[in-house]
């Protein structure tokens, strides 16, 4: 077998510098890259299949319930006893008549049109004493639909028109009777109740919630039992509040 020999240094011996330098400039020597695992790719790092993007931090998550949050239950509670305070303010009390029942009143101006009116919105209602009312319309036209709606509602009063003045109905309050002191007790009792059951619907949702709370692990079962107790205490304070405002109005309303 030949052998060939190649003499590259006689060949680039033979080369000036100049092309030397020149052709190492074109061609420049080959240098492996290094290249560390700290600068790589994100692509090229193997995923760990244990880990899932979505799994929520259980440290730094935020709480989804609090448990000492009372506010449901006290809006509630403010509720009910603000519609207690509204239906026992419409009730009749020792002879005082409340121009708000007269207020409240539909009036339906014609025949034609189905849509009503409220009473305070066509007229004025003032108090004349204790025994008479006084309503004065914006226009004459309204006086007979006025008188309509008051006789035809449950307040058993009579309009009547004044003799000086086309646009105004003079209302003699009769003075209360055992009856209607006891109609307006038994109005009073019903309102009560209505506004007792509103507290404890409100008190039974918020111990709802504070048993879900419980039962899937959303607090600590410690602070469920403080929440539960402030619960407690907070509808014992609104059940005593409305207590205490329909024993006000029912000695008020036997006198």
């Amino acid at each position: 077998m030949q052998r060939i020999q190649i003499q590259l240094p006689r060949v680039l011996s033979r080369v000036p510098h100049s092309r030397i330098s020149c052709l190492s400039s074109i061609n420049p020597p080959f240098r492996p890259q290094s290249r560390t695992f700290i600068n790589s790719p994100a692509w090229y790092k193997k995923k760990d299949k244990t880990k899932t993007p979505s799994t929520p931090d259980p440290v730094t998550s935020p709480a989804s319930e609090d448990p000492f949050d009372l506010s449901q239950l006290q809006t509630g509670i403010s509720s009910a006893i603000s519609r207690l305070k509204d239906d026992l303010s419409k009730l009749r009390a020792g002879g005082r008549f409340n121009t708000a029942s007269l207020e409240n009143l539909k009036v339906q101006l014609s025949k034609d049109v189905h849509d009503s009116v409220k009473l305070g919105n066509l007229a004025q209602v003032v108090p004349k004493g204790g025994r008479m009312v006084t309503i004065l319309a914006a226009e004459e036209e309204h006086i007979k639909p006025l008188t309509s709606a008051i006789v035809s509602s449950n307040l058993s009063l009579t309009p009547q028109p004044d003799a000086h003045n086309p646009l105004q109905l003079n209302i003699p309050i009769p003075p209360p009777t055992k009856e209607s002191r006891d109609q307006n007790v038994q109005a009073a009792k019903q309102a009560f109740e209505k506004a007792a059951s509103s507290v404890r619907d409100s008190r039974a949702a918020l111990h709802k919630r504070l048993q879900e709370m419980q039962k899937k692990k959303l607090a600590r079962p410690d602070d469920v039992r403080k929440a539960h107790d402030l619960m407690e205490k907070a509808t014992d304070k609104g059940q005593k509040d409305v207590k205490d405002l329909f024993e006000a109005a029912r000695k008020t309303l036997e006198q």
